[in-house]
């Protein structure tokens, strides 16, 4: 009965779906349910879920904490427009404040997701510097909507830069082990590189039409990207040089995926404006937002802030927002983080050492990758850049065929389970991981 009704929510979705970054009507996996780490198909077999989804599941599937407090909410109402005050908003956006930290932050504006996030604070910035241009990278992704595409960086963008939307520059971001160098020995001069040259980029282009600079406080779906020693907050000092708003996306970074409430307090800096999405609710109900200083809640207390969604503020997601915070705080979830952190780096510290085709594995908190080389003394990647190749997808086919579900961008395989994970559940996934790594040395390494 059960592969049967496999089957035909293959076909449904195989007929009638249009495939997000793919080809509509190819194969794909149905899923029956979810609970914990772990998400089952109609033939039963279980998946350890090691990606958090897309780096969203911070607190694993169906909770009853979350699961509970959507329930409540339906019964008293489920929706009211943003132009009303509701009791979850209003609690919501004074936690996230609070957690961002009330001396520099005040208000909050809600979306749906974290395009919208980051499309929303473009818009704020402009207004509030009556700026136009947006630098952004190019080792970052922002979201798939107009404005957060062509912000970002990797070639996802492409299809919405025929025509699309005006003001945006990019500049490189340091990336350490593709730029050849060594993380803990060449920091300061990458940093001093960087930076020098950014400001350069910043008066060819005219620091006086530059609204906001805007980075995801660590890099995400392109590689968990660790920043240079001293990078953030020199860009911070650029900002401030220039009267230039600082945008840090914590999108995928956020609530504790590094430790932290955010990436951004990992490091000596304050940002102007926070993007956030995906761990706010775990994906259980879909939110969004931008938290913002106290400078530009003062000017949307005397100017008219021109952004608007149906949705924003959304009564069951803003229930589920509190009801997850809540969680973080009372379970102590940075504490474990921690804990799990160092299994897992130990861990993907000790495959570098081991396989010819890892050549380096970045981690923070749980949020961590390895990336994968072709040659490890050249540091030649295993697939070029946009070059769609048999290895990667080979990789990731593999560690779900054993259970293990993850996913990657070019020559990433990301780590990012949910931050509830154990012990216990760690010491038997992540042998996986080596296994499967022991394979691509022998088919495909130099």
């Amino acid at each position: 009965m059960n592969k049967e009704k496999g089957q035909e929510v293959v076909q449904l979705h195989q007929q009638y779906v249009m495939q997000s970054w793919g080809k509509s009507g190819g194969p794909v996996m149905p899923v029956e349910r979810a609970e914990g780490i772990y998400f089952w198909d109609y033939d039963g077999n279980k998946y350890a879920d090691m990606s958090s989804l897309l780096v969203c599941s911070n607190l694993g599937h169906s909770l009853p904490e979350i699961v509970e407090a959507i329930k409540a909410q339906t019964e008293k109402m489920c929706f009211m427009a943003p132009a009303y005050a509701s009791e979850p908003k209003g609690q919501l956006a004074k936690k996230l404040v609070e957690v961002a930290g009330k001396e520099h932050f005040a208000r909050v504006f809600f979306t749906n997701g974290g395009a919208e996030s980051n499309e929303n604070a473009i818009k704020m910035a402009r207004m509030v510097t009556g700026r136009t241009k947006i630098f952004s990278c190019y080792r970052s992704y922002h979201g798939a909507t107009l404005g957060a595409s062509n912000a970002s960086g990797d070639w996802r963008r492409f299809a919405s830069e025929i025509g699309g939307a005006n003001g945006f520059v990019k500049f490189m971001n340091p990336h350490m082990y593709r730029d050849g160098y060594e993380r803990g020995v060449d920091d300061e001069r990458v940093t001093k590189k960087a930076l020098h040259d950014l400001e350069d980029q910043l008066c060819y282009e005219g620091p006086q039409n530059v609204a906001a600079i805007l980075m995801e406080s660590i890099v995400g779906a392109n590689g968990v990207i660790l920043p240079p020693k001293g990078y953030m907050e020199g860009i911070r000092a650029l900002c401030d040089k220039y009267g230039i708003l600082m945008i840090c996306d914590e999108v995928m970074s956020g609530f504790f995926r590094t430790g932290k409430w955010f990436a951004w307090q990992n490091f000596d800096f304050v940002p102007d404006m926070i993007t956030f999405a995906k761990g706010v609710t775990c994906g259980y109900v879909q939110l969004g937002g931008v938290i913002v200083s106290h400078r530009i809640a003062k000017y949307f207390e005397e100017n008219v802030l021109q952004c608007g969604l149906t949705y924003s503020g959304h009564t069951l997601a803003c229930a589920a927002g509190v009801a997850t915070l809540k969680y973080y705080e009372e379970h102590h979830i940075g504490e474990h983080v921690a804990e799990m952190h160092e299994i897992v780096n130990d861990f993907l510290q000790k495959m570098v050492e081991k396989h010819a085709c890892v050549g380096e594995a970045r981690c923070i908190g749980l949020f961590a990758c390895l990336e994968i080389v072709k040659n490890k003394q050249t540091r030649e990647p295993m697939q070029a850049y946009n070059t769609p190749g048999p290895v990667m997808p080979w990789i990731f086919a593999e560690l779900r065929k054993r259970g293990f579900s993850t996913f990657g961008r070019e020559n990433n395989v990301e780590v990012c389970p949910p931050l509830t994970i154990t012990k216990e559940e760690l010491e038997e996934y992540l042998p996986i991981l080596d296994e499967v790594l022991t394979l691509v040395d022998e088919k495909f390494t130099d």
